[in-house]
Parts: structure tokens; C-alpha cells; sequence
């Protein structure tokens, strides 16, 4: 005999799933963004040489 569906556990469980994918996506995006941001400090001194027109 088949079991009987449990609909909204199975519904509760793919949202956890989905909340649970979604925040990792967040915190990656949001890491990745802080990495992005710190490279252009570094990176800062390098883009301010002096150019024909400050000559």
C-alpha cells in the first residue's frame, strides 16, 4: 500500500531547501563584492600616474 502524501511537510521541506540556496547564493554574491572592493584599493596608486596632460 502506498503511504499517505504529506503535502505540507513536503511543501515546508522545499522551501527550507530553497531559503537554504538562496542565502547561500547571498553570501557568495556578497563575498565576492567585498573581494571586488578591496582590489581596487590596492590597486589605487597604480591608475594615478601621471598622465601628458598633467605635464
Amino acid at each position: 500500500m502506498a503511504r499517505k502524501p504529506n503535502y505540507d511537510f513536503e511543501r515546508r521541506e522545499r522551501e527550507r531547501q530553497q531559503a537554504e540556496k538562496k542565502a547561500q547564493r547571498a553570501a557568495a554574491k556578497k563575498q565576492a563584492k567585498e573581494a571586488k572592493s578591496e582590489l581596487p584599493d590596492d590597486t589605487e596608486g597604480d591608475t594615478k600616474t601621471p598622465s601628458a596632460s598633467e605635464t
